[in-house]
């Protein structure tokens, strides 16, 4: 099948100019950055909902009277469409000690055979099991489950001895007395989130409950089959329950965190896209120079019969193949050290500080999809320009002038 006629006149001045070489390059950089830039941050925004939805539930209830039985408020919420799990909890602030450090801590209090059902806590224990908990006689000291990180600030590990003191403390003959309860280490998790293995301790539910002062579960944590239905379900449990009943899901409690990443992502996007408009407009230069250099060839194409069109055709096609090339480059190289970098984890950061200890890398289909598209079409905008003015121009003073 023979090439049409202005494709094989564009192939042609893009193998005689070098400077085509160059505007595919600018265009590739672009492309590639902004492929970057986007799998950085939805692999940064998917990480972090990941551990975070990972440590913690997908929904939390209260109940305006108090849970006077959790197990039949459990039953009942496990009975709510899309609910995969329900788990009683109660929350508090504490303060911890051993021999060798000490360190502000939040406490909950769990029911070990329900929390699986909830959080990730079970596959997270790297020593001990959570049935420990539960002390095994009136002999032994009751068990608390810390984070690795915690453990390590406190010098501590399976079996030692820790002192734990909550603000509530307990109803003596001179009012409320203040004092540190002795607890057992029972096991050390790691749920690779540093919020919660530096500052949380798990305890059993009476055990928070003598702690904390409370007679009651605090809340419920469910989880859902589907995160992106949890809001729905936080609604669905107050018109089936009641109003007594008050939700929360997991969007609105980390609203401002993911808002800040997603506003974070489209500010680099529109930054970095600069880039590929920098780059459109290189094609554009380059497209000029090669008009005013083939005025005596538009010249002759136009007197031997080729129409405007035909010649406005063969430098918008030359602009688009830099586009395509360009974008088909930078897009593939883009696409592997996104991949390298992921599955490497090559990008060492703070765990303290971001909550993770590498930077992760996902590029969605659709954030792909519109990165090509739109670098095709600027480039496709940047050739009408030059394209236009080769077609307006008149053989007879190109061939005087040239």
């Amino acid at each position: 099948m023979s090439t049409p006629f202005e494709l094989h006149v564009a192939l042609r001045y893009l193998k005689a100019r070098r400077y085509s070489v160059v505007s595919m390059l600018g265009v590739a950089v672009g492309v590639m950055a902004l492929v970057i830039a986007l799998a950085l941050m939805t692999g940064l925004q998917s990480e972090l909902r990941n551990r975070i939805l990972g440590a913690t539930a997908h929904v939390f209830v209260w109940k305006q009277s108090g849970l006077s039985d959790y197990e039949v408020e459990v039953a009942a919420l496990k009975k709510i469409s899309h609910v995969k799990g329900a788990a009683p909890a109660i929350l508090g602030k504490a303060m911890i000690t051993s021999q060798s450090g000490d360190a502000f801590i939040s406490l909950k209090g769990i029911d070990p055979v329900l929390e699986a059902d909830v959080s990730e806590l079970e596959k997270g224990v790297t020593a001990g099991k959570l049935d420990d908990l539960t002390s095994t006689s009136e002999d032994e000291l009751d068990g608390i489950f810390l984070g690795k990180d915690l453990a390590q600030t406190l010098a501590v590990g399976v079996g030692d001895r820790v002192e734990v003191m909550t603000p509530q403390g307990t109803l003596g003959p001179g009012g409320m007395i203040i004092r540190p309860r002795p607890l057992r280490v029972a096991g050390i998790y790691f749920l690779n989130l540093y919020e919660y293995d530096s500052s949380y301790g798990f305890v059993s539910l009476p055990v928070a409950e003598r702690l904390m002062n409370r007679t009651l579960p605090e809340l419920i944590e469910l989880t859902v089959d589907d995160i992106n239905l949890a809001p729905e379900v936080a609604s669905a449990i107050t018109q089936t329950l009641g109003p007594r009943y008050i939700t929360q899901d997991w969007t609105t409690m980390n609203r401002q965190l993911f808002e800040a990443l997603w506003l974070e992502k489209m500010a680099i996007s529109i930054t970095i896209s600069l880039i590929v408009i920098v780059a459109a407009l290189n094609i554009v230069g380059s497209l000029v120079l090669l008009v005013m250099e083939k005025r005596a060839d538009i010249a002759i194409l136009k007197t031997m019969g080729a129409s405007s069109t035909a010649v406005m055709y063969v430098f918008m096609l030359q602009g688009l193949i830099i586009g395509i090339v360009g974008t088909a480059v930078g897009a593939g190289v883009g696409v592997g050290l996104s991949w390298v970098l992921d599955h490497y984890r090559l990008i060492r950061v703070a765990g303290d500080i971001y909550q993770i200890s590498y930077l992760p890398f996902t590029l969605l289909p659709l954030d792909f999809a519109i990165v090509i598209v739109a670098a095709i079409v600027i480039c496709f905008f940047a050739t009408i320009y030059p394209s236009r003015q080769a077609a307006k121009l008149k053989p007879v003073e190109a061939l005087r002038y040239g």
